[in-house]
């Protein structure tokens, strides 16, 4: 879309321009002012703004990034108008990033937050020695574990290689984060970082193969991932908190019932549709109502998380001295998914006690079968291994029979008979009588006429087919009645019953038994 607008702008009427979102419509589409960027820019110094005396490329140092500039200036005003009509039409604010990449553009779009939005002006590329990136200087000014696609872990083993020691944490912080931050300029200007290395210290037990690449790639910007369309179904659902202190077991309960209710609320939310799958006030309040757990019945699951996860993040017993060893290692049980879960008809309250009852306190009693000396640091109970209710199209959306036969009327209403009483029509009734009339007199001429078997026709002749007639001449399409079927015995000479030939010995010598 961005590449078809950029061929038909007019640029010696930049500020004039008309941006179109149909091909096939013209009319659809929005004005704009195609002579500057939309929004916030970084560097902020980089804002051009080109007249229809300054071309593009003259504006810029090459051609390469006139092209460039080109595309970022229309994908801002593409920006600006998707964010207004989110706003417009949902309600919703928003802030977007633009760049050429998922990663540049996570990170520049937190720049303005909120409601604003903000473009990596080039050159994305250095140009020697004298021109600096404007990717190379906005990525470096960020602690390493700010980037998209590195995790805690993943920084803390890059600080303690860059530090030579483990990184401090900040004690008060219950995530544990550092209080030393390593900016990705100076992992980056190491003399001995490279892909190997990285791969080197990165590499382990789970670890993706050619993490270190991945990672080098980041670090200077670039991320080849392609955008994808959001899943209807999450993979998971998860819920969690963190504590300073969670060592009794009543505690546990408190706070298993109060993140159980908590999953259920977002379960009824994200996996269940509304039956008309319409997207009114009237949906949006039933999908609210699921958050006092009051959902109507006219709704379905859409998919079925089959398994139940409890997982703990325990912390280390004291050293001698008083001082603890941070750890972030977490530990977990599943089990299957409780069927109550799924029930609309209790409330969430019911069916959160029933889980936290039935499942969470089991599985706790697994993962600490120790009645005390456990402290949690964190508690995260998921619901995950998420399967497809069986859909009516490939969309995947649940099928609800209940919903069927609410529709059936609807949909066979042009193929139903009714039963309504008509007066009789005496015209109709007179012309019936005469056509049996005329039948009959038709058949009596047809009985009396004489045959021609050589003016018949095939269809007129009885004919014989294979294994028709037996031996006896008797057809096999003609039944023997009751009445002409010959007996099968003979008839007792003393009493006169027909006696099958088989039982007449025994019949005789009933007779010449003495009374």
């Amino acid at each position: 879309m961005v590449d078809y607008n950029a061929d038909l702008l007019n640029h010696h009427d930049l500020t004039r321009s008309f941006f179109h979102l149909d091909r096939n419509d013209p009319t659809a589409g929005f004005g704009f002012d195609a002579s500057r960027v939309f929004g916030h820019v970084f560097p902020a110094t980089a804002g051009l703004s080109v007249t229809p005396s300054t071309s593009l490329s003259a504006s810029l140092t090459n051609e390469e990034s006139a092209g460039l500039y080109l595309r970022l200036v229309l994908g801002s005003h593409l920006a600006q108008h998707l964010r207004h009509q989110l706003e417009e039409r949902k309600g919703y604010t928003s802030t977007v990033g633009i760049s050429t990449n998922k990663l540049i553009s996570k990170l520049v779009g937190n720049l303005n937050k909120p409601k604003g939005q903000t473009t990596l002006m080039p050159p994305y590329c250095s140009a020697g020695g004298e021109v600096e990136s404007s990717v190379t200087k906005f990525i470096d000014g960020h602690d390493i574990g700010k980037l998209p696609g590195i995790g805690f872990k993943t920084a803390q083993k890059i600080r303690d290689h860059v530090l030579g020691r483990p990184a401090a944490f900040d004690a008060g912080l219950i995530y544990g984060d550092t209080k030393e931050v390593i900016s990705v300029k100076e992992v980056r200007l190491r003399t001995d970082m490279s892909p190997a290395l990285l791969e080197k210290l990165l590499s382990g037990p789970g670890a993706p193969k050619g993490i270190g690449g991945k990672i080098w790639d980041l670090m200077n910007g670039i991320d080849n991932s392609e955008v994808s369309k959001a899943k209807t179904i999450p993979h998971q659902i998860s819920i969690e908190d963190s504590y300073l202190r969670l060592d009794v077991m009543e505690d546990v309960k408190r706070e298993l019932l109060l993140l159980a209710g908590s999953l259920i609320r977002r379960m009824r939310l994200d996996l269940i549709s509304n039956v008309d799958e319409s997207d009114n006030a009237d949906s949006r309040n039933e999908k609210m109502s699921a958050r006092s757990g009051n959902h109507e019945a006219s709704s379905c699951w859409v998919a079925h998380p089959r398994t139940l996860r409890l997982t703990t993040r325990p912390r280390l017993p004291l050293n001698p001295d008083g001082t603890r060893v941070r750890t972030f290692a977490r530990i977990s049980k599943s089990c299957n998914m409780p069927s109550i879960i799924f029930s609309k008809s209790h409330s969430v309250e019911y069916i959160a006690e029933k889980i936290v009852l039935e499942a969470l306190i089991p599985l706790f009693r697994k993962l600490h079968p120790e009645h005390s000396g456990w402290n949690l640091s964190l508690v995260n109970i998921c619901a995950t291994n998420m399967s497809l209710v069986t859909a009516d199209d490939k969309g995947g959306a649940g099928r609800d029979i209940s919903r069927m036969f609410k529709r059936q009327e609807d949909v066979l209403a042009g193929w139903q008979i009714e039963d309504v009483d008509v007066a009789p029509d005496t015209n109709m009734e007179l012309q019936q009588t005469e056509n049996m009339a005329n039948a009959v007199e038709e058949s009596k001429a047809a009985t009396n006429k004489p045959q021609d078997d050589h003016l018949d026709g095939s269809e007129d002749k009885n004919m014989a087919i294979q294994g028709s007639i037996f031996e006896n001449g008797h057809h096999d399409d003609v039944w023997d009645t009751e009445a002409d079927a010959p007996a099968q015995g003979e008839a007792c000479k003393t009493c006169g019953a027909i006696v099958p030939d088989f039982a007449m010995t025994a019949h005789d010598r009933f007779h010449a038994l003495p009374d």
